[in-house]
């Protein structure tokens, strides 16, 4: 179970459970979890409630239970270390569903129609109908926020609404009804690029097939970097290259430490001088270097299922009574206390 950590801010993080996760979640986001995980109290969310919004029948609901355990065990070989942070299931915490309708009483449906990631999802989906919880998504992820007290949220800038929507929730039940929650730094991570795919043309995503796993063999890393989209105008190695944008520099210089090298590739390729073959092998060289320790620690959890399920225990096991804390601080402001005879007979005096 994680540590109590009282004097440190609390985060709230977390991951849609829709399968493995590759290099650009860990330029991302992982390497700065790590990071983070030192200096918060961190909570790692895996969101299935919210998977559900864009995905809500019954085989996308049984493959997120396999997609949950992809997200901890790739979050781990990361270097997200569960005696650290705190991982639990969104739907292991009931109360956030109980939250979510509260603060739906407070949010107007022109507000959230105004959240600018809902036509970028329903555009990328070929939704044409939302469904009214795609609609809530943004008021569901206050709930998760809100329901841990988090006083940050990393989030990238494309996420900055949803923050902004947790914070105008706060801001109005503590208006309407008393001091309950804080409202909630967004922080955006430095060092946190959006990793452009093998294919160049997007940022990297499995569903576009442009990724490279963080579970990836040897073998997969090399041909995907075999295969990575370079200059397309250079047609011989003789041919003088562009640097700037090509996916195979972009890569070099995130994963290859040995920043002389990469200068000296940088420097022959501008002059034609050697070729994307030579390059892609030390890239691939280089990657599965990085990776290797990666596929190692996951090996490990991999091999023990059990000690998933334990975290995820463990984690809502420390999640649920604060949960509960919370739920019940907003409902005595709220005025939703349980009816006894007693309290009914003190409200009709």
């Amino acid at each position: 179970m994680a540590e109590t950590h009282v004097s440190k801010k609390r985060i709230l993080t977390g991951d849609r459970p829709t399968g493995k996760l590759h290099l650009g979640h860990y330029v991302g986001t992982l390497k700065n979890r790590v990071k983070m995980q030192h200096e918060y109290d961190m909570f790692l969310l895996v969101a299935d409630y919210h998977s559900l919004t864009t995905h809500p029948d019954k085989e996308d609901v049984l493959r997120t239970r396999q997609n949950a355990i992809d997200v901890v065990i790739d979050n781990y070989a990361a270097g997200v270390e569960p005696d650290k942070v705190t991982y639990y299931l969104q739907s292991d915490v009931p109360e956030t569903a109980e939250l979510t309708l509260l603060f739906t009483m407070l949010t107007t449906v022109p507000r959230l129609q105004r959240v600018p990631t809902l036509k970028d999802v329903m555009h990328n989906l070929h939704i044409t109908e939302p469904s009214a919880g795609l609609l809530n998504y943004p008021v569901l992820q206050a709930a998760d926020i809100l329901i841990v007290k988090g006083d940050v949220v990393p989030v990238g800038k494309d996420q900055l609404s949803h923050v902004e929507v947790t914070r105008e929730i706060a801001r109005r039940f503590n208006t309407r009804f008393g001091e309950v929650f804080p409202e909630p730094e967004a922080l955006i991570p430095e060092d946190a690029p959006t990793l452009v795919g093998i294919d160049g043309k997007a940022k990297m995503s499995k569903s576009l097939g442009n990724a490279i796993m963080l579970s990836d063999d040897s073998k997969t890393v090399h041909q995907k970097v075999m295969s990575m989209y370079t200059d397309p105008n250079r047609i011989h190695a003789t041919d003088p290259g562009t640097v700037e944008g090509n996916p195979l520099f972009i890569y070099h210089d995130l994963f290859n430490p040995d920043k002389e090298q990469v200068e000296e590739f940088k420097e022959r390729y501008r002059k034609g001088t050697i070729g994307d073959v030579e390059c892609k092998k030390v890239l691939s060289e280089k990657l599965n270097a990085f990776l290797d320790p990666i596929r190692e620690r996951r090996r490990f959890l991999e091999e023990r299922p059990d000690d998933v399920i334990d975290i995820l225990r463990a984690g809502a096991e420390r999640a649920r009574p604060i949960a509960q804390e919370t739920l019940a601080q907003a409902r005595e402001a709220m005025g939703l206390t349980s009816l006894t005879r007693e309290r009914i007979i003190d409200l009709y005096r």
